[in-house]
């Protein structure tokens, strides 16, 4: 299974596309969308879902992984993440692509087995899986992948629930 993991943004989208078959992950691909600080808010928006569109396009992802939204702060921030979330999952809905949403906590659970994991130990621990010399990098990357990897175990849970179950 091809699976796109996302880490959502407006300034930087961090994407990582993996397979996962017989319990075993393969890096595909891995980088990050980037729109420029003194761009008009739309125009970022857009570019965010052309280069959704084209990550789609080239590498047909059977499902799409993505952080779930949380704030309660900044009430501005969270309204432009959330348009931009919008426009980053629009391509794959547009393409039926299934989409399924993690906390932090449960990718940190599940990469490292405990849900108050430190951000390098998750990092950390990508690398380690995916048999990489670094970690990847920006940290919106490394999260993408590690919301990919959270959604291929969460698969295998489901198939011993189907089981078993």
């Amino acid at each position: 299974m091809r699976i796109l993991g996302i880490d959502p943004g407006y300034a930087i989208v961090g994407f990582g596309v993996i397979e996962y078959e017989s319990a075993k992950f393969t890096l595909v691909d891995m980088g990050a969308i980037t729109t420029p600080a003194d761009m008009a808010f739309e125009a970022r928006l857009k570019a965010i879902y052309l280069d959704m569109c084209e990550l789609i396009k080239t590498y047909k992802p059977d499902e799409m992984s993505i952080e779930k939204l949380f704030f309660n702060t900044n009430q501005k921030t969270a309204i432009d993440v959330a348009q931009a979330r919008g426009v980053t999952i629009l391509p794959a809905i547009l393409e039926n692509i299934p989409i399924f949403e993690y906390t932090p906590l449960q990718v940190k659970s599940s990469i490292v087995g405990y849900g108050r994991a430190e951000k390098k130990q998750v990092q950390e621990m990508v690398r380690t899986m995916l048999h990489l010399k670094e970690v990847p990098k920006p940290d919106d990357t490394a999260d993408a992948v590690a919301l990919a990897i959270t959604h291929a175990l969460s698969l295998t849970g489901r198939k011993q629930l189907e089981k078993y179950g």
